[in-house]
Order: structure tokens, then sequence, then C-alpha cells
């Protein structure tokens, strides 16, 4: 469904050093797929890119086989929200006013919002636990709140694609739980497609279905997670001892840091 191919990216101030080299990935219809690896490996810039907010120097980006640079910023967010790591309002937006954004790839020229965007970002707060928020400045709420919130957002898009970067950084175990729940809901529920970046690996073993190991701007390893979330791969990746194991409990692999590898 979203796919990117043989993508490359280098920044203008370091362009003789790529941060993405011939990068090839892909999400299909109703996937969760988590994108994994150091600082600086190229997880933020590969999310722009597959979001239609950065242009690759090389490869392309599409979506049911349509390249999205031939699609306009309006037909692309129709198909594609993305939520970002850091949240900020510039104004005193209400939490409503917030979500509404969400809406304006679908209004027309100087349309206002109307009772069905209304019911639609409403029905986006419920979603997301945060209806009771709806008159609330979106500067008053805790962190978990806010990602929450714009999660709402991005559903009162109506996209069939979500992409999140680093959704739990920052929260709490309380919330970055709520949030990995509220993820796997949607998903089933709604059917969302998803590509996650995250330094989390449990949350990726609890959450996708695939991951992506990213080391330097390169592809290291791909593929379903209990294949990709092994001790050797993190090893490599991360220069970290670590056991893995599943958690019958969870349900999932569950990831341990023993030590630095010798």
């Amino acid at each position: 469904m979203l796919a990117g191919t043989q993508l490359s990216y280098s920044y203008r101030v370091r362009r003789e050093q790529r941060v993405l080299d011939d990068v090839s990935v892909g999400a299909t219809r109703g996937s969760i797929v988590g994108l994994i690896g150091p600082n600086g490996s190229g997880k933020t810039t590969l999310i722009r890119i597959l979001a239609g907010i950065l242009t690759p120097q090389a490869g392309q980006v599409t979506l049911d086989g349509a390249d999205i640079s031939h699609l306009s910023r309006r037909q692309v967010a129709r198909r594609i929200a993305i939520v970002p790591q850091e949240t900020f309002a510039t104004f005193d937006f209400t939490v409503l006013e917030i979500v509404l954004m969400g809406r304006y790839p679908h209004l027309g020229a100087f349309e206002l919002e109307g009772a069905d965007d209304i019911a639609i970002a409403r029905e986006s707060l419920a979603a997301t636990g945060t209806v009771g928020f709806e008159s609330r400045l979106f500067g008053s709420l805790s962190g978990g709140e806010k990602q929450r919130v714009m999660i709402a957002g991005a559903l009162a898009q109506a996209s069939d694609v979500l992409l999140l970067d680093e959704p739990t950084a920052s929260l709490d175990l309380g919330y970055q739980f709520e949030v990995a729940a509220l993820l796997r809901r949607l998903n089933r529920e709604r059917g969302t497609t998803m590509i996650v970046s995250t330094h989390d690996l449990n949350l990726a073993a609890a959450l996708c279905n695939e991951v992506v190991l990213l080391d330097r701007g390169h592809v290291v390893a791909h593929g379903a997670v209990n294949d990709v979330l092994t001790q050797p791969n993190i090893r490599a990746l991360y220069g970290i001892d670590a056991d893995v194991r599943f958690h019958d409990r969870a349900g999932h692999l569950t990831i341990v840091p023993i030590g630095r590898a010798n």
C-alpha cells in the first residue's frame, strides 16, 4: 500500500554524507511496521519522506502504486497522516480546534468546518479517550494527553496510513501502555496501516507485525518481529548484549539489556 523504494537523502550542509542511502521499506494494508535504530540512523527523515514532507534525492514513494510526488499535498494528506514526536501549538488552541485541523485536507479554499467535520472530530476524540478534553487548551495537557489528542487529529484526517515518530517518547510507563493499547485497538478495529519509528524495542515487539532495523542510513534487517529482534541483531545495532525471550503472559518477545558487548 505504502512503499519507499531505493530512497536516498542528504541535508544541504552535509550533502556528502547521506542520511538515507538506498533504503527500501513498505507497509501492506492493515499492517504495523516498526522502524528501529540508534540516534542518527535516519528514522525521522524516513518518516518525513514517506509522508511527502521531504522529497528524496533518489528513489520514490508510492501509495497504492501511485508516485506521491505526482499528487498534491491535499491528496497526500487525505491518505497519509503523521503524528510527530514533538507537539507544539503556537497559539492557545482548544483540543477540539487542534483535532479539527485534521479536517483541512477535506475542505475547499476558504471553507469552514461544518457539522459533519465537528462530528468526525468528536468521534476521533472519543476513539482516543480524549473527548473530555474538548474545551481545554492544548497547552494545558500532559505529554500523554497531548499525544492522544494528536492521534485523534490524525484520525479526523480520515487517512488510510498513520505515520508515528516516537509516539511514546518522554511518556511515563502508564501513558506508554495507554498509547500502545490505543494504537493496537485502532489497527484492529479500523484496519489502520501504521509505520512507527521508535527506540523502544519492547514497544515494537508488542505492537508491530514487522520491523525494519536502520543503521547510519542503511537497512540492516527487515522482516517479522521474531525473526529480526534477535540477540545478534541487537548486539550488532546497539553494541548491547540483551536477553531476548518470549513472554507468555505478555504474548510477545521481551528484550532486557544486560550490558555492553565486549
